[in-house]
């Protein structure tokens, strides 16, 4: 079957294979088959020894670990580059793979920013089709998006203002490297928008000429669990608390719970979760809202490096101008997403 117009089987490379890239491989490994994707290509970028076990399991499923090159020998031929390096590699990577003759398109995750168009499923899909460099916004970024379009619109025509405090993780629960003792307030990088969190998601919804009064702050904490988000939606017109429900409970990419601990819903994706994970944008805790007139309170429970998997996978297809895209990434999300943690 030939799944890509022109091509039969794509060639794609993921680039990194920390705790994002090896979640990226598992997902592209699984759905292969309806993702076009003949060859699964895996580029480290630290030592071997530190990833044996990863990468070994990796090879199990099919994928190929290339160790010694760089860059531009292991992607040569790639059709597709998922980068899912941090700290301004992808950036750095960005004029290697302009030049690259076989490429059809590269996404980059969350902190590279300026590596292309920044795009999150469902909101800005048409910015991206045939693009060739696209960013996947932050798992931060995805969640306050979300939560905002299922309270006000999915493009804010009920919005008067937002504010979200971001409560974050210190680093993910396999890792050992940055773990925080004590509570590390995050910098306002800008006088309205405050965290770059804000910042990220004004520049989404600019993409769908949407300008929305947010703001942002955030917060470090000593825990390697979930991040998750105090919001406080200000709207134009009333609403009443049945219809926020109903808008959150509809929506395609927010879960809900009514759970209060972050340890009981990790543990539930860690169980029943697509390979132990949570693919939401955000689990909101839905027994616990506050909805008085025109203003909307409460809680959401944020998953990490899992809750940007879809856009990623979106963000493949739209640039790859695969010709089953909506009913390929439907039957994905569905097997991806739960609606109740």
């Amino acid at each position: 079957m030939d799944n890509f117009g022109g091509w039969r089987e794509l060639k794609v490379l993921v680039n990194g294979a920390g705790n994002i890239g090896t979640t990226v491989a598992n997902v592209l490994l699984e759905f292969r088959e309806p993702l076009g994707i003949g060859e699964v290509l895996i580029h480290k970028n630290r030592p071997y020894q530190w990833l044996e076990n990863d990468l070994d399991l990796l090879k199990e499923k099919g994928a190929k670990i290339i160790e010694n090159p760089g860059i531009a020998e292991a992607a040569h031929d790639a059709d597709y580059i998922f980068d899912c390096t941090s700290n301004g590699m992808a950036l750095k990577n960005l004029e290697i793979y302009r030049g690259l003759p076989a490429l059809k398109g590269a996404c980059a995750q969350g902190s590279e920013k300026g590596f292309g168009v920044p795009f999150m499923s469902g909101v800005n899909g048409r910015s991206v089709e045939n693009e060739k460099f696209v960013t996947v916004v932050s798992c931060n970024t995805h969640a306050i998006v979300s939560i905002m379009q299922a309270v006000a619109g999915r493009k804010l025509e009920n919005l008067d203002k937002a504010d979200f405090v971001m409560v974050r993780r210190s680093e993910d629960i396999g890792n050992h490297e940055r773990l925080v003792g004590a509570n590390v307030v995050a910098r306002h990088v800008d006088e309205t928008r405050g965290t770059h969190h804000g910042v990220d998601a004004v520049e989404l919804f600019i993409t769908i000429g949407v300008n929305p009064e947010i703001t942002v702050s955030a917060v470090t904490t000593p825990s390697q669990v979930m991040h998750c988000a105090r919001f406080s939606i200000d709207l134009k017109e009333p609403v009443d608390i049945e219809k926020i429900r109903e808008s959150i409970n509809s929506s395609d990419f927010l879960s809900v719970t009514k759970k209060f601990d972050s340890n009981s819903v990790f543990e539930l994706g860690r169980r029943y979760g697509f390979q132990g994970r949570i693919f939401s944008h955000a689990v909101v805790v839905t027994n616990n809202l506050l909805v008085s007139d025109r203003n909307v309170k409460g809680w959401a429970f944020i998953p990490q490096e899992a809750n940007t998997m879809l856009s990623t996978i979106e963000a493949f297809l739209l640039q790859a101008g695969h010709e089953r895209h909506r009913q390929v990434f439907d039957e994905i999300r569905d097997v991806l997403m739960k609606s109740e943690w």
